[in-house]
């Protein structure tokens, strides 16, 4: 049985548009596709379970990603600086 999220998704037309540039994008990074991904479908109604298995990933992930987008919006997907030594070699 799947639960229901508090975080009921819903988006304006530029993140919309923002969110659907991303999602079909093949030159950015994996991680942001995904994330991209994530919110339009939780924008469709869709629970993380649903979500995770559309995705081939964990509805634990999702529950992050929704809940991070819900709080602080298009800024919720960016990577934020991590702690500790900064990476010697570039990506």
């Amino acid at each position: 049985m799947s639960r229901t999220s508090p975080y009921a998704i819903r988006l304006s037309s530029a993140e919309l548009a923002q969110l659907e540039k991303r999602a079909g994008k093949y030159t950015l990074p994996y991680f942001q596709v995904q994330r991209a991904k994530m919110i339009l479908l939780a924008a469709e109604g869709l629970a993380n379970d649903q979500i995770a298995a559309r995705l081939d990933t964990r509805r634990e992930v999702v529950c992050f990603w929704r809940k991070r987008f819900f709080s602080k919006r298009l800024a919720g997907l960016e990577e934020r600086s991590r702690p500790g030594r900064p990476r010697t070699f570039p990506p």
